[in-house]
């Protein structure tokens, strides 16, 4: 956390539908309350002696649409929007990431393709990174991104090869035969990304199982008991092994129930891991999190798209303000279920929500427009940050790794508080007001108070240290 506090100070940036955009505003002071001083019911209290989950990170995903739209600017331009996004004292600093293995609806430098596609290699001879090394890859894309920040690395997968489906017209689920292939072939893409530089922090074996590859949570359970999590341990593979990212808070817990119930399995898993599709059932997470507190919750993929929960009828990218009004709430919601990073789908896109790749026999449809973080219109070359940035960037900039959420209490209408606490004793609040109208809270902090001014529509992060104590 980069912020810098003076004696009971707190520093604070604003971001507000008024124009505000994490901007720098006068520092606010803690002080001792005056004897007459009474409990408001725009209290909001801190107290760092109750921790909670630490924190990983926020980011977004890599995908092959990102530096495609990147190459219709100035190469000048196209480093400023990677600083904005990763550089953690001039930008939003990433700090958590997806990435993907084989072709996704976002991989659209090209062709459908996985990294073995010749039939009935078992062996894996035939096995090439070769799509992801290309200018439009992804490795040449994540190093740039590291040029301006450190960040962790998520790899999921839509499908394995066609060849280890069972049948990929009528019946998309992997062929146990294959099995030790497959778990061989996870070896050699973390393998291969490693002798280039780039290392995969966990693996998710699959991408919204059921839609994509229509495996079962017992199947996984199977392949990760008796081939994946083996063959990692017998090759010393350093990646660690994640459920699943299945497609909602509810299907999470169920399946992962399947899995880790298995002590076998569950010796393999480091990590759990959902979509947040749906918008609801924050308290299936609650639950998950709560019987395997050992394991750090990940959210790793949620979007506006019309394939999930977007009406046709609204435009996207969205490019209006109180949208990030509705991130920022998803955000909370998460974190305070128990998530450790919170992770977006697409960084970039351009105006049109595109380019996606077109492939209708893995679930790769037409009309797919997607809302981004970053807009980058490839006619006028225009770049825009859109809300989701600016509220996901509060956090991301401001919650390192490392630090743990602590726990903040009041009920206010409208007006909710996340806060953190880091290793050096650097207390952040994120506050965040989703009225109309100004909001004028109290801190309250050790038996301190600070008077904040919530500007309608906002978030505002208030940054102090502890060791500043009195």
């Amino acid at each position: 956390m980069t912020a810098q506090s003076s004696s009971q100070t707190a520093s604070v940036y604003v971001t507000a539908e008024a124009g505000d955009r994490l901007s720098v505003k006068p520092a606010l002071h803690f002080s001792r309350p005056s004897s007459d001083y009474h409990h408001s019911r725009l209290e909001i209290r801190i107290d760092d002696s109750h921790v909670y989950q630490e924190i990983d990170g926020f980011g977004a995903s890599f995908l092959e649409a990102g530096p495609l739209c990147l190459r219709e600017i100035d190469f000048q331009a196209q480093e400023q929007v990677l600083r904005a996004l990763f550089d953690p004292k001039h930008g939003a600093g990433f700090s958590a990431m997806k990435t993907v293995i084989g072709a996704t609806d976002f991989m659209s430098a090209g062709p459908y393709f996985t990294y073995d596609d010749n039939p009935g290699d078992s062996t894996l001879q035939h096995f090439s990174i070769d799509r992801d090394l290309q200018p439009m890859g992804l490795i040449p894309y994540i190093k740039r991104a590291r040029n301006y920040g450190r960040f962790v690395l998520q790899a999921t997968m839509d499908y394995p090869p066609d060849s280890m489906l069972l049948d990929i017209a009528r019946n998309q689920d992997v062929d146990r035969r294959y099995f030790p292939a497959l778990a061989q072939y996870y070896v050699r893409y973390l393998s291969e990304y490693e002798k280039n530089g780039i290392t995969i922090k966990y693996l998710s074996p699959f991408n919204e199982p059921g839609i994509y590859t229509k495996i079962s949570a017992e199947k996984i359970r199977d392949f990760i008991r008796d081939d994946l999590g083996p063959v990692f341990t017998t090759q010393k593979i350093n990646a660690k092994i994640q459920v699943s990212d299945f497609g909602n808070r509810s299907d999470a817990e169920r399946y992962s129930r399947v899995i880790l119930g298995d002590s076998q399995a569950r010796r393999y898993i480091s990590s759990i891991s959902y979509h947040a599709y749906g918008f609801k059932d924050y308290d299936k997470i609650t639950n998950i999190h709560r019987d395997y507190p050992d394991l750090p919750v990940w959210m790793t993929e949620v979007d506006h798209s019309y394939g999930t929960d977007t009406p046709r009828t609204q435009p996207l990218p969205r490019y209006d303000f109180k949208d990030g009004d509705f991130w920022v709430n998803q955000i909370i919601s998460d974190l305070e279920s128990g998530a450790s990073a919170w992770i977006y789908w697409n960084m970039i896109l351009d105006e049109n929500g595109g380019p996606y790749l077109l492939s209708e026999a893995h679930r790769d449809d037409a009309d797919n427009y997607q809302h981004p973080v970053v807009v980058i219109n490839r006619r006028t070359k225009q770049i825009t940050y859109t809300a989701l940035y600016y509220y996901l960037a509060h956090f991301s900039k401001f919650v390192r790794p490392g630090a743990h959420r602590i726990r903040s209490t009041g009920r206010i209408s409208k007006v909710r508080c996340a806060a953190f606490k880091s290793p050096e004793g650097l207390i952040v609040a994120e506050l965040v007001n989703s009225r109309r109208r100004q909001v004028d809270v109290r801190l309250r902090w050790r038996g301190r108070v600070l008077e904040a001014a919530l500007p309608p529509h906002s978030i505002t992060s208030l940054i102090w240290n502890e060791g500043d104590d009195l």
